[in-house]
């Protein structure tokens, strides 16, 4: 590869070749004339290629140049030539052996493809040989084709690594050194400029590269011994690949700073402090100064001396820089000694070139040889035991014991710390920084942790160790805190109540339940006595010590008479402290009680098709002991009557239908049977009682309507009959008001002549209270509510109608004394149209019912045939009811008529 660097070169180059191509059309003509001379004689003349001359892109590749960045696979030029008689001709293209092969050729087109990538650095021009043919004559034509430059090639530096060595003294603006960079292109591409990247210290010239000390710059070998400077080459751009491109190459230069003479000694590991002890002996070194010449690279002797006058105590080697003591420590007067020591850097001829002064600081310190140490009375101590109450207020100072520290050392050897250890936050200590001497006192700081039943005795580390001594020199005591009891601890059940279950008519004596609280106190304080009051102890009784609640010996417990009782126990201590527990007592019922019937013999009246019922009571107080269950235990004659085992109610079988079916049972016309029933608890054991039932078999009465249908439907329940009637009854009232009211007001407006009415003024009438008699069991209480209801009911219907001026009602007579009965005599009843008819009371004895006034005003009558039995007591009880409340309401319209 040749390397073109002047246009002359270039320039020879050329007309060499011109002069070549020149020799070579020579003997191509002579070549073609020959060739003609030939072919005149046959008539076959040769092809020949076309001769375009240069920048021409078909012919035969004269003067061809060709880019080196061209891409390969590109086609780069066409071979172009004719044969004389027209015959066809094929292109061909030879390389010399062992070169590279870079073009190839299409034979019939003849385009030539590049088919391997060209650099130009490497190889500039590429010999070949182009060939052309008609099948019979080939012409041979030797090319070169030259290889053009691209912008490819970076800057590469030369003669690297580069190392400069510079003195420090170096004169700012001085060359130090020159980089050399080449790039392998030719043309601008090749051209190469210089520059610094971010140096403050360094410049350096574009275009020779000579590298200097910036001006007003300095080097200095004590700040800085190496300098790293980046240089970086750049060439001045080309074309590659279409575009253009600059390329760069970087280089570090090192540069080292030489040392020179011209810094002073420098101390090193200042500032300097050296202590005097008190064990310390005349020549007992002290502290040993050092000094370096800040010329390091070639250092000299350094000479040390003391300036100012130490009064004789203190002397310093002057070559090692050694302190030493001159005389004993006691000796010295002060505390502090200031050492002024000078280094001084001799030369070559021994005289000194340079100083510098330091300061060296002497304490004279009590040697740390002595631990702090506990004292008692008596002398050292490390053990202190007391004794003391638990729970002492908080606050309080544990006087008994005295415990005294000390440190025999002075200043900072004498000072250390007080601790305690043990139990958390506790005690505490005072004080806790101690110099020297102090007296040590604790302080109770948790009373609650002061606890007998817990502890028996405490026990506590004071610790004294030293603050800022390197020995941190120690000491320890143990203090021992011996806790008395006290009575601190109220007594405590094991449960805030107590249940307990105990059989009915257990005996006397039987324990009930044990309950049990305890008192962490110790001895007396300890002990607990149980006692019980409350309303419901007066059958119990407790074992003051055991906490075992019995009954008392004549208790006599009763599910049915009282199942439950609750009392309280009280625990309490020797000095009166105690607590409180309640106990609830179930008394557990026991099957004891048989059912019982009211009496042996029943009589029951039963009307066919409607039961009757009989009932049992058992006294026990919980079931199943007191749920009974009922049985026919014999019937004469049997299989006639069905009993429901719960209600006790008894019915005939459902095929008797009429009394004459009873009576065709047995051969007798006798309707009254006889029962065995039986009642039976469901206890365990089971308990029953029998009753003889006699029954009375009947029809139902021959009264037709709805008010003889519910008259016997309520035969076992007067209280709803007398409801409804009393009802009827004021309904009944209130409509006979109204349209006496309408008449009256309709004869007053008419102007008709009103009968003759004869005013009688009688005294106002005493109150009176209706009593009857309770029917079947009925309270006093319930009959004469009823009977003031209506009398209210009554008062209400009068209240609301309107009284007429005149004629004024008369006053209802007096009551008639207790027991008395009205007069026996007829009296007049009118209706609501104004007619009477005469009714003759009828006497209570005779138990039948008074007349019922109707709503037209005409009075009906009705009677009730006498029972057989008691359930016919109801009915006449009704029927004098009805009768009273019409008699009062046949006196209050009778005023109307007088």
């Amino acid at each position: 590869m040749r390397l073109k660097t002047s246009s002359d070169g270039q320039r020879m180059h050329r007309s060499h070749f011109f002069c070549s191509m020149k020799s070579m059309r020579r003997k191509q003509t002579l070549i073609l004339l020959i060739s003609l001379c030939m072919s005149m004689g046959k008539s076959d003349f040769a092809p020949y290629f076309y001769d375009n001359g240069s920048g021409s892109s078909n012919g035969n590749m004269a003067l061809f140049s060709l880019a080196e960045d061209t891409a390969v696979g590109t086609h780069v030029y066409t071979l172009n030539g004719s044969d004389p008689e027209g015959e066809p001709v094929t292109y061909g293209m030879t390389f010399d052996k062992g070169s590279k092969e870079c073009f190839s050729v299409e034979p019939k087109s003849g385009n030539v493809t590049l088919i391997e990538s060209l650099d130009r650095e490497f190889q500039d021009e590429i010999v070949a040989c182009v060939t052309i043919t008609d099948g019979r004559n080939k012409v041979v034509e030797n090319v070169r084709v030259f290889i053009t430059d691209a912008n490819d090639e970076k800057p590469e530096f030369l003669n690297r690594p580069f190392i400069v060595d510079v003195p420090e003294d170096t004169a700012s603006g001085s060359s130090i050194y020159r980089v050399q960079a080449v790039d392998r292109d030719i043309g601008s591409g090749g051209s190469v400029t210089y520059f610094l990247q971010s140096s403050s210290k360094f410049s350096i010239d574009g275009h020779s590269g000579v590298l200097r000390i910036r001006p007003g710059e300095s080097l200095d070998y004590e700040l800085a011994r190496t300098h790293y400077v980046t240089v970086v080459a750049k060439d001045g751009g080309g074309r590659f690949h279409g575009k253009y491109q600059v390329m760069t190459s970087t280089a570090i230069v090192t540069i080292n700073v030489l040392d020179t003479q011209d810094s002073p000694p420098v101390f090193v590991g200042t500032p300097y402090f050296g202590f005097v002890y008190e064990v310390s002996v005349p020549g007992s070194e002290i502290f040993t100064v050092f000094a370096k010449d800040g010329d390091q690279n070639s250092p000299n002797p350094i000479h040390y001396s003391i300036l100012n006058d130490s009064d004789g105590f203190f002397s310093i080697n002057s070559s090692s820089g050694c302190i030493s003591l001159t005389s004993f420590p006691v000796q010295l007067r002060n505390e502090l000694y200031e050492l002024n020591v000078k280094a001084s850097e001799i030369g070559p001829d021994s005289r000194v070139i340079d100083t510098a002064v330091t300061s060296v600081s002497i304490r004279v310190v009590d040697l740390n040889n002595h631990p702090p140490t506990f004292y008692g009375e008596n002398g050292p101590q490390n053990r202190f035991e007391m004794t003391l109450y638990e729970h002492p207020a908080e606050g309080e100072i544990l006087r008994g014991l005295k415990i005294t520290v000390n440190d025999s050392d002075q200043g900072a050897n004498a000072k250390f710390r007080l601790l305690l250890a043990g139990a958390s936050r506790v005690l505490r200590v005072v004080p806790q920084t101690v110099l020297n001497e102090a007296q040590v006192t604790i302080i109770v700081e948790n009373s609650a942790a002061i606890d007998y039943e817990k502890y028996q005795f405490l026990t506590f580390k004071l610790i004294a160790v030293e603050i800022d001594t390197p020995e941190r020199f120690s000491a320890t005591a143990d203090i021992v805190i011996n806790l008395l009891d006290s009575n601190d601890n109220v007594p405590k059940f094991s449960s805030e109540f107590y249940i307990a279950r105990i059989p009915e008519n257990s005996p006397g004596g039987s324990n009930v339940v044990s309950v049990t609280a305890t008192d962490p106190d110790s001895g007396l304080w300890g002990e607990v006595k149980y006692s019980i009051y409350g309303s419901g102890a007066d059958l119990f009784l407790i074992h003051p010590t055991s906490g075992i609640i019995y009954t008392q010996p004549w208790a006599s417990l009763d599910a049915e008479v009282k199942s439950k009782y609750n009392f309280y126990v009280k625990a309490e201590d020797t000095e009166g402290k105690y607590s409180l527990a309640e106990v609830f007592v179930t008394v557990l019922d026991q099957n004891d009680h048989r059912p019982e019937f009211n009496q042996n013999f029943l009589e029951k009246t039963m009307i066919i098709g409607a039961p009757v019922q009989i009932q049992a009571v058992d006294e026990d107080a919980e079931e199943p002991n007191n749920i009974i269950e009922y049985s026919i235990m014999k019937a004469d004659p049997d299989n006639i009557f069905d009993i429901n085992t719960s209600t006790g109610e008894i019915k005939l079988k459902p095929y008797i239908k009429s009394l004459e079916i009873v009576q065709n049972i047995t051969r007798q016309k006798d309707c009254r049977w006889s029962v065995l029933v039986q009642a039976r608890d469901r206890g365990s054991p089971s308990f029953s009682t029998t009753a003889v039932v006699n029954i009375d078999i009947t029809e139902a009465n021959g009264f037709k309507g709805p008010m003889a249908a519910f008259l016997m439907q309520s035969r076992d329940n007067p209280l709803k009959a007398l409801g409804l009637t009393a009802a009827v009854i004021s309904v009944m009232v209130l409509v006979t008001v109204v349209i006496s009211t309408v008449l009256y007001f309709r004869n007053t407006k008419s102007n008709r002549i009103t009968p003759a009415r004869r005013i009688i003024r009688r005294r106002a009438k005493e109150q009176r209270n209706w009593n009857f008699r309770p029917a079947f069991g009925q309270s006093d209480r319930d009959s004469g509510r009823f009977i003031d209801e209506e009398e209210e009911d009554k008062g209400n219907i009068q209240s609301s109608r309107a009284k007429p001026p005149t004629p004024n009602a008369p006053a209802l007579p007096p009551p008639p004394p207790a027991g008395s009965r009205p007069a026996e005599r007829p009296r007049t009843e009118p209706s609501v149209s104004g007619s009477r008819r005469a009714e003759p009371s009828v006497s209570r004895s005779s138990e039948r019912p008074r007349p019922v006034p109707s709503v037209s005003g005409s009075l009906s009558r009705s009677s009730s045939t006498e029972g057989r039995n008691k359930d016919g007591i109801s009915s006449a009880l009704v029927s004098e009811l009805k009768m009273r409340i019409e008699q009062k309401i046949i006196e209050a319209n009778k005023g109307y008529y007088y």
